[in-house]
């Protein structure tokens, strides 16, 4: 009776091996126990990790002592795919060879009889081959994706180049929710197929400059380039959420899964790789702990400013449709005569949340997402509406200054839009002036003269907003149609103890009369800028020093006192108004 031993054995399986090398046109053999100690090989193996066959097999090495420790991964796949399913697809590695130096291989394996053939095949020796070995240092081998290594190369090279103008760069940390249950119910197999559908998913949802990469088994890693604004990092995140979640079909099946993504901002969270890595992490685990299938940016001090406009952004549209924005009116006082002579509009947020939100806090950012046009919009109208219901309420007529932003001004309804108000609320375009700012009607100068006219025709009175601080060329302002300049509250603030404010304010004034125009001082809090101010001749003031924007209620409290004569000097229906601060 022959007695099998693991030699003869090892012997039978390297003919069998010999036999399926034949057929795939691999060159090199290994056999290994399923812990994976080398226990055969041939002369072609040795030579390729640099020993004799006698000495490696004398070494008893274990397959992991010839792998260099980034590719361990990629082998402990294997040997799982191997011990479940018989065998493995080929893939693409290094071995470390006795000198030190590595060669890059493609490898594949099959079990036999409780041992595993290995098969490799040399890259190293053509250009193809030298382009491969660089291809799988820096790669994924089953989702081709940059791998940790190249990620993070690529965002050391990012921070590098935003290092001087601390242009935003932002990190994606995604892992699948619960991808081990598909390996397990599934097999290794489906999980391939998955992992490299979502990779696909993935590099969909982002720009060619962009990088998506492998980082781990569930897990990938995303560095958004140059980004314009802290939001878009969560808008990609958005994209990505929404991407992952449709329906995968695998083997037939249709599967759904869900990710969650930690993010860390350049240069707030972290200036460095590490630091940015971490913090993602940090964020990621947040997620996690949230419920999973969402999205968290990492929480430092300077990071809940942009968690703010994340939050506001995402609220915008609904708080308009929920009526949480509010118009207040602020006074205009004649400096002649100190009456009442008309009023701003300023839009208010009352935010459930956060509270009453000035125009500060959320203007520029409904700029930039588009909503500006549907927030101005409604502020005119609700404005006029109301200028209108005091005028049917028998209370004396009074101009109404109504915003209006760059991207208003320049939608090509915007003429419309205006003749449509007032046609709805028949109020008399006299008493509607519109504030714009210079930069809204420089950018498209001759454009603007054509649409300001057009304005005027209808008897919309026109005042440029914060004027002194944008870049209007006087050869134009005198072609514009203005009636009114505001001085902005910047050179307001310091008019009576800084001689250059003084000279701007005084400039502005002889300008605006010079032109037919009158002028108006915002941001007036003490008496020594009203005693200025006057001395100069400017037309007209508000500010806190006579009243803050009011709202609707307070507003109309106003007007009432106003027909009670608050002062007796003054007839019934005028409003003579005094400081609230006094010397």
């Amino acid at each position: 009776m022959e007695i099998s031993t693991p030699i003869a054995a090892s012997q039978a399986n390297l003919e069998m091996a010999r036999s399926h090398l034949m057929q795939s046109g691999l060159i090199a053999i290994c056999i290994t126990d399923l812990a994976g100690l080398v226990i055969d090989a041939d002369d072609a193996f040795a030579s390729l990790v640099g020993f004799t066959r006698a000495r490696l097999l004398e070494s008893l090495r274990q397959i992991a002592q010839l792998t260099p420790t980034e590719h361990h991964h990629a082998d402990q796949e294997a040997f799982e795919k191997v011990s479940a399913f018989g065998s493995c697809a080929s893939y693409e590695k290094e071995f470390i060879r006795c000198d030190g130096s590595r060669v890059p291989v493609l490898v594949s394996a099959i079990l036999q009889e409780q041992q595993i053939a290995w098969f490799a095949f040399d890259l190293s020796n053509n250009e193809q081959s030298r382009e491969r070995i660089t291809h799988l240092a820096y790669h994924d081998a089953l989702t081709r994706l940059p791998n940790q290594s190249l990620f993070k190369d690529r965002l050391k090279q990012a921070i590098a180049l935003s290092s001087r103008s601390d242009q935003i760069q932002a990190v994606l940390l995604l892992n699948v929710d619960r991808f081990k249950t598909i390996n397990d119910s599934l097999g290794y197999t489906a999980g391939d197929q998955m992992l490299q559908a979502i990779a696909q998913r993935l590099t969909s949802c982002v720009r060619e400059s962009d990088t998506v990469a492998r980082f781990g088994a569930d897990e990938f890693a995303v560095l958004l380039m140059q980004l314009s604004r802290t939001q878009d990092a969560a808008n990609t995140a958005k994209a990505i959420k929404q991407a992952v979640e449709q329906a995968f079909l695998i083997d037939g099946r249709e599967l759904f899964i869900t990710s969650s993504i930690g993010i860390s901002v350049y240069p707030q969270d972290g200036r460095d790789t590490a630091t940015l890595l971490k913090n993602a992490g940090v964020a990621l685990q947040r997620a996690k702990e949230k419920g999973r299938g969402d999205y968290e940016f990492y929480a430092s001090g300077n990071t809940s400013q942009a968690l703010k406009q994340l939050l506001l952004e995402s609220q915008m549209r609904p708080g308009l449709e929920r009526g949480e924005f509010v118009v207040e009116y602020q006074p205009q006082v004649d400096l002649k005569t100190f009456q009442l002579v008309g009023m701003e509009a300023l839009i208010r947020w009352n935010h459930p949340a956060l509270g009453m939100l000035q125009p500060s806090d959320f203007i520029q950012l409904a700029e930039d997402n588009g909503m500006i046009t549907q927030i101005g919009d409604w502020a005119l109208r609700t404005a006029v509406a109301q200028n209108k219901l005091w005028l049917n309420s028998g209370f004396s007529p009074m101009r109404l200054a109504v915003n209006v932003s760059a991207r208003q001004f320049q939608q090509s309804a915007f003429i419309a839009t205006i003749c449509d108000v007032l046609k709805e609320t028949d109020l008399d375009p006299a008493l509607l002036e519109l504030e714009l700012t210079e930069g809204s009607i420089m950018k498209e100068p001759e454009k603007a003269i054509d649409k300001l006219n057009k304005l005027r025709d209808l008897g919309i009175k026109i005042a440029i907003d914060d004027f002194g601080t944008g870049y209007s060329s006087l050869s134009y302002l005198k072609r514009f149609p203005i009636d009114t300049l505001k001085i902005d509250r910047t050179f307001v603030s310091d008019v009576s103890t800084n001689e250059d404010d003084a000279a701007i304010a005084k400039a502005i004034v002889m300008m605006g009369h010079a032109l037919d125009m009158s002028v108006i001082a915002e941001g007036v809090e003490t008496p020594q800028q009203l005693e200025y101010l006057t001395s100069l001749g400017c037309d007209a003031i508000q500010g806190y020093l006579f009243s803050p924007p009011l709202s609707t209620q307070s507003f109309t409290e106003l007007l009432m006192e106003q027909l009670r004569a608050i002062t007796p000097s003054v007839e019934r229906g005028t409003t003579r108004l005094q400081p609230l601060v006094s010397e």
